[in-house]
């Protein structure tokens, strides 16, 4: 992370340069840095400390943050950040509600999982949540929804054939039919079995267990953060996501993923099976470009198009074995 006093000028120059006086009038300390990381969250030093700022849509989405933070610390989880309350009032601008997230130090070498030992220790991480989680989760069943896998699959289809006339300009067509029959075969197995991801006993589920939500700290430990996304229900639907998260640095293979311990019992059950052959992250990633109008800038359109072009062959092996194996 570079830093720099005030800001490193991306974005709207006058508006951080207004964010950053707003901020310098509530704390308790003179801001020393002040550096934008991504859209709404900032890196800030001050004399002592410091902190990551990050912003939201609503005061109870932020309050929301801040009470569960709070609980999974209380409960027994400690690999992971608290808010904190270094100013003098509630950071409100322009709009945007801001916490202030205490400062996890992060390790020399990010996490990824392009290694067996990165996956484990992930995957050991998350049931660790999720055994603290399932205590108090009954709790939580009134201020977050239920996840809901057909639903969302189903939006994300949905959403990408409204995108074909653009994409039908960047993706052979014969890719884009192929992709389309395996999310429809997947979603009507799902739909066929949909109770099994809707059993309990229930957890609190992170749902985006995405590498860059793994955070190793300077002395080593991983931590876990960005819970956005927080939704009730069974494990298996971060297990899900997981797998489909690692599956490209595995070659898509059946024998490597059933390795890990925790995908053992699900890879014998049919829904699990179905719900591996969506193409759910090359969904998500088209969607997210297009929605942004980025698709139009080579830059942002290269890694997607490589995410869905370079290991295809071996997603249409993967997609033919599940078939064989659901029969």
């Amino acid at each position: 992370m570079r830093a720099m006093t005030r800001t490193n000028k991306k974005g709207d120059d006058a508006y951080l340069d207004r964010l950053f006086s707003y901020f310098q009038s509530k704390f308790q300390e003179k801001i020393k840095q002040f550096v934008p990381i991504r859209k709404k969250v900032f890196y800030v030093k001050t004399k002592k400390n410091i902190y990551i700022i990050k912003g939201y849509r609503s005061n109870r989405r932020l309050k929301l943050q801040e009470t569960f933070t709070t609980t999974l610390k209380n409960e027994g989880f400690s690999k992971t950040y608290l808010y904190v309350q270094p100013v003098k009032e509630p950071l409100y601008f322009e709009g945007t509600h801001y916490g202030v997230i205490e400062y996890i130090e992060p390790h020399k070498t990010n996490f990824s999982y392009n290694s067996k030992e990165n996956i484990i220790e992930g995957l050991k991480l998350l049931e660790e949540f999720h055994k603290v989680t399932a205590a108090f989760e009954i709790r939580y069943r009134t201020l977050i929804s239920k996840g809901d896998l057909v639903g969302k699959f189903q939006e994300r289809s949905s959403i990408f054939i409204n995108n074909l006339p653009v994409l039908e300009y960047l993706i052979s067509q014969s890719y884009l039919t192929e992709m389309l029959e395996w999310a429809k075969w997947s979603l009507d197995g799902i739909s066929a079995n949909h109770t099994f991801f809707e059993k309990e006993p229930f957890v609190i589920l992170h749902g985006d267990v995405a590498h860059h939500n793994f955070l190793r700290d300077a002395s080593g430990a991983l931590n876990l953060i960005d819970f956005d996304l927080i939704q009730v229900g069974p494990d298996v639907l971060d297990y899900l996501q997981y797998a489909n998260r690692i599956l490209p640095y595995l070659e898509w293979s059946f024998e490597r993923l059933y390795e890990f311990e925790p995908f053992q019992k699900f890879l014998k059950e049919k829904a699990f099976l179905y719900a591996l052959a969506y193409p759910s992250d090359i969904f998500r990633e088209w969607n997210r470009l297009i929605r942004e109008n980025s698709h139009i800038k080579p830059s942002k359109t290269k890694y997607v198009l490589e995410l869905t072009i370079n290991q295809f062959h071996l997603r249409r092996k993967f997609f033919n074995e599940l078939k064989k194996m659901v029969k």
